[in-house]
């Protein structure tokens, strides 16, 4: 049986892994830490402006299960605020076991506490590395010398893990090293390096050159853009606010706006006036504070914070993770530029933000890495129009993912090191999803423009 191995078990890598297991394939992920999903279960936020739909696109190529899942747990439904229309904002307390258990029911083993840090490849007739192994050692391994306390690995030490097609979604963000050098020390965060091990790149370790981004200031990378609190220790008023609109706006004293943070943060959908001037609270079980970071003493100074907690990052008073530091270059199959067959998605595959974004982009890596054991003859550049072909497959820029995937790839040429973080959501790309028509709210017409370019369920369909 064709064998896919899947690196990072975040939002981009369990959808790599679910869109490569419908075509047929034997999948396994490797995911460093005790938990899918990474950001995932400090985020919340789906279907606000163009993720709408961006999520109904996946839907009719058959990629729906990830977005049922959070629609099922959303706390809140069709919510309007700063910026943003007819969100929906799921429980990130509740999804990542969804996730799991449907993982396990499409037959995908995961591996948790398995770290990857090495690879094996040759070169191929076509001048290009292909990947023969992954070395993966259990999380933790170079910390701890008693391996009891390794957490449900396969008790092995190392291993060199064979496939014929290989996805990297192992993000952009950490490792410790990163967050101290360009950020404001480790701020414990939910990928918990100082447990787990930090992230390795793969596409380096095989010689290729990551991009990293740069905020205006000079300064790699860029600071995740939101901080859980403790839903409880707000003011009874704002608890009773969030539960009853999803959300919360509290104004700061001018003397607390510090308008710099939002040339910082990740979320440029969320650099707007208002996320400078207000606290804006957001409901996904806990309460998701729209800033990288807020001194705890001066957080407490505002009415309804007295007694505030931060939950993610535990050191959010200070800091936060530092992303975008290992971006790898790609085609628009997400092959990675230069491979035969290692796909890249999430973070990964270019300057994106947020989880629909990686699973838009983890849904066609996956499939393309099985569509690629299938054809292992045909090039990437042969690409079908229709899903009845048998090449790996393309996005048309009549969708909106489609259209997503090939302006990052045309601006990244452009760029000078300030490499423009493009989502769905907001910021420039949303609006050349309105200029170019391509922001639609019904999903049946969705639907139609999908079944016109020939792709209505490709993601379902298995090919011999």
């Amino acid at each position: 049986m064709r064998e896919i191995l899947v690196i990072g078990g975040g939002w981009a890598g369990c959808s790599a892994a679910l869109a490569a297991a419908k075509q047929g394939a034997r999948v396994r992920l490797l995911e460093k830490t005790d938990l899918l999903l990474g950001a995932g279960n400090a985020g919340g936020i789906m279907r606000n402006n163009g993720r709408f739909t961006a999520a109904e696109e996946n839907i009719a190529l058959g990629a729906g299960e990830l977005f049922w899942i959070t629609d099922r747990y959303a706390v809140h439904r069709d919510v309007d605020f700063p910026g943003h229309a007819h969100a929906s904002f799921y429980d990130a307390g509740q999804v990542e076991a969804a996730v799991r258990r449907l993982l396990k029911e499409r037959g995908i083993e995961v591996c948790f506490c398995r770290r990857a840090v090495d690879i094996r490849w040759e070169m191929s007739p076509r001048k290009k590395k292909k990947i023969t192994a992954v070395k993966a050692i259990s999380s933790g391994a170079a910390f701890h010398r008693n391996e009891s306390a390794d957490c449900g690995s396969t008790g092995m030490e190392s291993e060199w893990l064979e496939a014929d097609a290989f996805v990297e979604a192992t993000g952009s963000s950490g490792p410790m090293g990163n967050c101290m050098r360009y950020g404001r020390g480790c701020a414990m965060c939910v990928q918990r390096c100082p447990a787990f091990g930090p992230r390795v790149s793969l596409t380096a370790r095989a010689g290729a050159a990551d991009l990293a981004g740069r905020r205006e200031s000079g300064r790699p990378g860029a600071l995740s853009g939101s901080c859980k609190l403790e839903k409880k220790s707000l003011s009874p008023a704002l608890q009773e606010m969030l539960s009853r609109d999803g959300f919360a706006v509290v104004p700061l004293p001018p003397e607390l706006v510090q308008r710099g943070k939002l040339k910082e943060k990740v979320c440029q959908q969320y650099a707007l006036d208002s996320f400078a001037e207000n606290l804006i609270l957001i409901d996904t079980g806990e309460a998701k504070l729209m800033t990288p970071f807020f001194p705890l003493e001066q957080l407490r100074t505002v009415e309804g914070f007295e007694e505030v907690r931060f939950l993610d990052p535990c050191a959010g008073g200070r800091g936060n993770s530092v992303r975008y530091m290992s971006v790898g270059l790609r085609e628009d199959t997400m092959l990675a530029e230069g491979f035969e067959n290692l796909f890249l998605g999430g973070e990964k595959s270019g300057f994106f933000v947020g989880h629909t974004e990686a699973i838009t982009t983890g849904s066609l890596a996956g499939y393309n890495a099985a569509r690629f054991t299938m054809q292992p003859a045909v090039s990437q550049h042969e690409v079908p129009a229709s899903a009845e072909n048998p090449g790996m497959l393309i996005l048309p820029r009549t969708l909106a993912a489609g259209e997503l995937l090939a302006y990052a790839q045309e601006v990244l040429l452009e760029e000078d090191g300030l490499y423009r973080r493009l989502t769905f959501a907001g910021g420039e790309f949303f609006q050349r999803m309105k200029d170019k028509g391509l922001y639609r709210m019904a999903p049946k017409e969705i639907r139609k423009v999908v079944e016109a370019a020939g792709l209505l369920g490709v993601y379902e369909k298995q090919k011999a």
